[in-house]
């Protein structure tokens, strides 16, 4: 799949804590509270034109200590190229654990480490490795309900013609209501393969919640590499315990 959920770079810190989190491919340093669930199932893609790459699956979080979450994202992928039929198949089981090692309450200032592991079990890519996202988060919340939160990371990403690569991400978000929240962010991926371009990915998203157990997220936004324009889409049903 060519989409990278900069989930490495995809959670937020705001007046509102439930607003956070997806649909921002951007992420943040606070992790789920502890003993509790986050369970978003979603659609994602990355595409230009009738060209097409996307998910669909079941992202679970998991406050499984104090300042620690654990993650594991089950997809199924779906690809299409012009003048062919879609494919699909399984997709990239993702396994990440984020620590959460600065909290300054009188400063609103947050830090966390979130390392994932990208396993090579799409049935639509062959002859693909294990990769690592090894990225460090940083979030800050000011009054009025805003808060900013971004961060940089090194990807590992071994296998013919791929190289290594950083990804940054820059993420603010407003708690408009209780149970509604909007924001903006613009992500920097480097070439992720030999003779590959670089990409940037700008996007608008929000947050409706139903209730303190469910909402809906969404997001979308234009990527732009190589001298053209694509776009970039996320949705998902959250549910909150």
């Amino acid at each position: 799949m060519k989409l990278r959920h900069l989930a490495v770079f995809v959670a937020g810190s705001t007046a509102a804590p439930g607003f956070a989190g997806p649909p921002y491919l951007t992420n943040d340093p606070a992790p789920t509270d502890l003993g509790g669930w986050e369970i978003y199932a979603y659609a994602s893609g990355e595409g230009r034109h009738s060209n097409v790459d996307a998910d669909a699956g079941v992202e679970f979080n998991y406050g499984a200590a104090p300042d620690i979450q654990v993650s594991a994202a089950l997809p199924l992928s779906f690809s299409h190229a012009e003048h062919e039929r879609w494919d699909s198949g399984t997709g990239h089981v993702e396994l990440g654990i984020k620590y959460r090692f600065l909290k300054d309450r009188s400063s609103g200032i947050s830090a966390a480490f979130f390392p994932k592991a990208i396993l090579p079990t799409s049935s639509l890519s062959h002859h693909e490795r294990t990769r690592f996202q090894l990225p460090i988060w940083v979030g800050k919340d000011f009054a009025g309900g805003w808060s900013t939160f971004g961060g940089v990371g090194y990807n590992l990403n071994p296998g013919n013609g791929n190289r290594d690569f950083w990804q940054a991400g820059l993420a603010v978000t407003n708690a408009v209501t209780k149970k509604f929240s909007m924001g903006a962010e613009i992500t920097r991926q480097a070439s992720d393969s030999v003779g590959g371009t670089a990409q940037t990915r700008a996007g608008i998203g929000s947050i409706l919640r139903f209730s303190d157990h469910y909402g809906l997220l969404v997001s979308a936004g234009p990527t732009w590499a190589d001298h053209r324009t694509g776009y970039h889409f996320y949705g998902s049903l959250g549910i909150f315990y």
